[in-house]
């Protein structure tokens, strides 16, 4: 057995790693190559460029690489043209692999794609694009199989890979005790974004709103996990800028072991919104764009979703605050953290929902989807 993979980024390379995996499991003298990163190399994928070639973010960057990025994959495409795989996998990077998957479709070649767009919350139109490219979607979460069976599009829910790995109860005084922090007592962990303009866009108000709470409640401390250096650096500006004095502890990395650490969380809405929620959190979402990009998108009105955050999401219900663009103030955090700690059954509540949530995402995704793919393959 043949297969055709590509992944673009870290987390496509992990998804990729545990999809290799399970297959093997069943076909142990199954082939993969395409384009993966170290992990998926080490199941046994042979990656034909570096999948580093392939991760590229943001509006301009892509431009700058654009002949780089054709051509790899119109190398890709005629490679699998001379040599059919039995599928093509492509996971995520849904820009770079619907191009691929399309071409290869036309060709008679199976195709799937491994995780869903968020045609569901935007750009929906992309939906007839997928029909052209995919046999297959594989979705992470329940709510997007329902958007495709509505489109006429053969798909598999197979749950979400973190769902299998976190424990369904979380071990927050071992984490505390790993970080260094005081086993007892009140821990907001506060996660300001990985990228540079979430942070331009956010960390004052994250101080400023951080600073708010300490003032009402003294005994609270904060912990802070930090993506890179670069991050770091403009993290510990914004504190000294706005001269608090928060108890803080900042860490390079490690964001798991501080969001198992923390009572609640307040974070930069996305992916980081879903492992809290799988850690049993109870969180505030925050999401700022520029001006200019928030006009565009309301006067076009971009958006076909009244929650962002994928914890309302998957519950269909408002479990989280999300303060979005104009309405996230310092004021408006602090009221939303309190509102948290001064409300335990409210708490409690969205922790059972969470639990609730973890075991309908809990699937052995890799199984689940190792074996749809399969299906596809025999039928």
């Amino acid at each position: 057995m043949k297969i055709g993979i590509l992944a673009g980024e870290a987390s496509g390379d992990l998804l990729g790693a545990g999809l290799i995996k399970a297959i093997k499991s069943h076909y142990p003298d199954a082939s993969f190559e395409g384009i993966g990163g170290p992990k998926m190399i080490e199941q046994g994928c042979r990656s034909l460029f570096p999948m580093e070639r392939l991760s590229v973010m943001g509006l301009i960057e892509p431009l700058g690489r654009f002949r780089e990025l054709l051509s790899i994959r119109k190398q890709l495409i005629q490679r699998f043209k001379n040599n059919p795989p039995d599928v093509f996998v492509g996971i995520d990077a849904p820009d770079f692999n619907f191009g691929v998957e399309k071409a290869l479709k036309q060709a008679g070649i199976k195709t799937v794609h491994y995780v869903s767009p968020s045609i569901w919350a935007w750009r929906e139109y992309r939906v007839k694009k997928i029909s052209r490219s995919t046999d297959l979607m594989l979705t992470l979460f329940p709510f997007e199989e329902d958007f495709y069976k509505k489109h006429n599009i053969q798909v598999s829910f197979v749950g979400h890979p973190s769902a299998d790995t976190i424990p369904l109860v979380p071990d927050t005084k071992s984490a505390r005790r790993l970080l260094n922090l005081p086993v007892e007592g009140e821990v907001v962990a506060i996660l300001p974004g990985s990228r540079v303009k979430e942070l331009h866009y956010m960390v004052d108000d994250f101080i400023l709103g951080a600073n708010l709470l300490y003032q009402k409640r003294p005994t609270v401390r904060f912990v802070a996990p930090m993506a890179n250096n670069k991050i770091r650096n403009l993290f510990e500006q914004a504190i000294a800028r706005h001269k608090v004095k928060l108890p803080i502890t900042i860490i390079d990395g490690n964001s798991h072991s501080v969001m198992e650490a923390a009572d609640i969380i307040l974070l930069a809405s996305g992916t980081a919104a879903l492992e809290a929620m799988l850690l049993k959190k109870p969180m505030v979402a925050c999401y700022r764009v520029s001006a200019i990009t928030a006009m565009i998108v309301r006067l076009f009105n971009m958006i076909k979703v009244k929650n962002f955050a994928l914890p309302n999401l998957l519950s269909g219900e408002v479990l989280i605050k999300e303060l979005i663009q104009e309405k996230l103030t310092p004021d408006a955090i602090e009221e939303c953290l309190l509102d948290l700690y001064d409300n335990p059954e409210k708490t409690q509540y969205v922790k059972e929902k969470f639990t609730e949530i973890h075991h309908t995402l809990k699937q052995n995704a890799s199984e689940k989807a190792a074996q749809a793919i399969l299906d596809l393959i025999k039928h």
